[in-house]
């Protein structure tokens, strides 16, 4: 047996062992580059790649490669990119796969780089990527509708907009339409206002794919949430396929009326949380390549250690830019730890404009609570957990003393304070659920400070 044909055995054995994403992301583009006395060099398209196959999958592979090849084996892995003959989309990106030049379709209003290429994926978004693969796929009736929700930057708008072009890939006469909410909205007033309302049912109701940005945009609008309502319903009829993006699920949209709740909810509903460590180091690289920069893994782990936001990490990575080319100096950990501190002290100025009763106010709308009731003496399960974040966030993000934070809470002692901190802090090693909580929070008190 050669080694293509191990390989090719082994890679069909890791697609039941793995997710299809993860398969995707991790293993489609590897090869094995040799097997020789017992000795098997992987090649894997990027750095990236492989340290993450080597550090969470060798007993895995080496497991099934010992099988198929009745040896003790040891692995040893090394950078082969893939040529762009063998290349097969897949989430991350290929070093020798092209970035198409940002910018639009006018037909569709997609950005081109908006695809599955040069969308990174994690055990964090591994589901919501599945689901807008087998969407693209199978458009109309895999999952209709298709709701992505989660915060801001998480990658909502491009992944809606990679269903639009893998579509089109396949489909290159397919009328697919982009469209933010609160477009959707002035289109509509401004054709009930120059009496066009059939020219804008005729656009909307033929559209074969609708991705609707922001759905949330739309509600407590009466006159918009009906006609998206028909729209809704004569695209389905029709076998056509609707994806819809939005800040919160459909049953935190205030206002939303309940016959569209209940449409968006018979589809599949999933969310996108805030992208962990090495999902951030992921995009941060993509971001630099689509920018012609060549980032060393280790500046770039640095920028994701220290700045939690995509779109913030995009903007550091121009101010990088802007900052080399204004000097002519060259990229360097020097640079980049001194535009990090400037940034850190920014972030700490921002801080300083939040008050605690802010965070109080915040945190008791989130879940949808009484102030009076988080100061209380209650120990409802339901309520212990929203003070339990609060004291974390007073502490973690204001650096109130314990004591302060107690008298904000009712006049607590600091124990109390300090176990709740503790409790929070350790639950959002392993608790996805309250990691999307307290990044939720995060992005309202933002808003109001930004």
């Amino acid at each position: 047996m050669n080694k293509e044909t191990i390989w090719k055995n082994l890679q069909e054995e890791l697609k039941i062992s793995v997710s299809k994403a993860i398969f995707q992301t991790l293993f489609q583009n590897t090869q094995l580059v040799s097997l020789e006395n017992n000795i098997a060099n992987i090649g894997c398209p990027s750095a990236y790649i492989q340290n993450l196959i080597e550090a969470r999958y060798y007993s895995l592979i080496k497991d099934i490669l010992d099988r198929h090849t009745k040896a003790n084996n040891s692995l040893v892995f090394s950078i082969k990119p893939v040529t762009s003959s063998s290349f097969e989309s897949g989430p991350l990106f290929s070093q020798t796969q092209p970035f198409k030049k940002e910018g639009r379709s006018d037909d569709h209003r997609l950005r081109a780089d908006f695809t599955f290429e040069n969308f990174a994926v994690s055990s964090s978004n591994q589901l919501p990527f599945a689901a807008a693969t087998a969407v693209a796929k199978n458009p109309g009736s895999a999952y209709n509708p298709l709701f992505i929700w989660g915060g801001v930057g998480v990658g909502k708008t491009h992944l809606m907009q990679a269903v639009g072009h893998e579509i089109l890939k396949n489909s290159p006469s397919a009328k697919v339409l982009f469209c933010p909410g609160e477009e959707f909205t002035n289109e509509i007033i401004n054709a009930i206002r120059n009496k066009t309302t059939d020219q804008f049912k005729k656009k909307y109701r033929s559209i074969k794919v609708l991705l609707l940005d922001d759905v949330q945009f739309i509600a407590g609008k009466v006159t918009v949430q009906e006609e998206f309502f028909h729209t809704f319903n004569a695209i389905q009829r029709e076998g056509g396929q609707v994806v819809l993006t939005s800040d919160r699920p459909p049953e935190e949209i205030a206002k939303l009326e309940e016959r569209l709740k209940s449409r968006f909810e018979a589809g599949l509903i999933v969310d996108i949380p805030t992208p962990d460590f090495e999902l951030r180091t992921a995009i941060l690289l993509i971001k630099a390549r689509q920018r012609k920069i060549d980032l060393p893994m280790d500046i770039a782990q640095l920028v994701a250690a220290n700045i939690e936001s995509t779109r913030k990490m995009e903007g550091f990575l121009t101010r990088i830019i802007t900052e080399m080319e204004a000097k002519d100096i060259p990229l360097s950990t020097e640079l980049v730890n001194t535009l990090l501190g400037k940034t850190l002290a920014e972030k700490e100025l921002n801080n300083n404009l939040i008050k605690p009763k802010n965070v109080v106010d915040v945190v008791a709308d989130y879940y949808h609570l009484k102030v009076h009731q988080l100061k209380g003496k209650t120990r409802i399960k339901e309520i212990v957990l929203p003070r339990q974040v609060l004291m974390y966030l007073l502490r973690a993000e204001l650096n109130l003393p314990l004591a302060e934070v107690g008298k904000l809470l009712g006049g607590r002692d600091h124990t109390t304070i300090m176990h709740g901190v503790e409790k929070i802090s350790q639950k959002l090693r392993e608790n996805e659920d309250l990691r999307v909580d307290i990044s939720g929070i995060k992005q309202r008190l933002s808003l109001k400070t930004g």
